[in-house]
């Protein structure tokens, strides 16, 4: 490589170095108040259901589905009754 090409290919780096520098990538510089993020979705049935019927999963895996089944139900109940829960 002759040292012209080099030299190019060095200030063409440096440029860009410069020029990546001067973005701002921690928000700290934003104009205005920061929004807050959105608010979760409330929970549906069919949510909790999920997820408590996962949870068995983990820790009941060998428990009679019966069992299981008044496991869960007792925990989308539980869910449930958080989910409208007035927050506040």
């Amino acid at each position: 490589m002759t040292p012209s090409r080099l030299c190019i290919r060095l200030a063409t780096l440096g440029a860009i170095a410069v020029a990546l520098a001067g973005c701002e990538t921690t928000g700290a510089g934003a104009p205005g108040p920061v929004a807050a993020a959105p608010a979760a979705p409330p929970m549906t049935h069919s949510e909790a259901a999920m997820e408590c019927w996962m949870g068995t999963e983990k820790t009941d895996a060998r428990m009679n589905l019966d069992k299981r089944a008044d496991i869960v139900d007792r925990c989308i109940k539980d869910k449930m009754s958080k989910a409208s829960a007035p927050n506040g």
